[in-house]
């Protein structure tokens, strides 16, 4: 008789595991959100031609580490914020290559931008030996 009374007594505070859970993956969403919201683009500022494969946010992680080459409406090209000649361009995608095992590179070109100054960047990269190049676009 004594055993009954003492189980019927207080319950033991139990922790509830599904509001846990919920808890958790609005705290990851919020942190993936506000992360992605935090990458930049390392080019200079140039009007993009728009395309309607244009890529998604979701590759912004992929650009953070991307070395990215920009043609503005006058020709000139730049290496991320700095202005260089073409023929100091492969010099710079060697090194690039050389530092990491799998570059990346983005094309940023101005609409107006001539498209035989686009198509000789272009060139340079993938005579140096890296595959992965992207241009950049604006969704249509």
């Amino acid at each position: 008789m004594h055993g009954s009374s003492a189980s019927g007594g207080r319950k033991r505070a139990r922790i509830e595991i599904i509001p846990l859970i919920d808890i958790i993956f609005f705290l990851l969403a919020t942190f993936i959100m506000v992360s992605l919201s935090m990458t930049k683009n390392q080019g200079v500022q140039v009007a993009l031609p728009s395309a309607s494969s244009a890529a998604s946010l979701g590759d912004q992680q992929e650009m953070e580490k991307a070395v990215t080459l920009s043609v503005n409406d006058k020709g000139e090209v730049y290496f991320n914020k700095e202005k260089i000649t073409l023929a100091q361009l492969p010099l710079r995608l060697q090194v690039v290559k050389a530092a990491s095992k799998d570059p990346k590179v983005i094309i940023n070109s101005d609409a107006g931008a001539y498209f035989k100054t686009v198509v000789a960047v272009l060139d340079e990269v993938r005579k140096v030996g890296i595959a992965k190049v992207g241009i950049n676009t604006d969704k249509r």
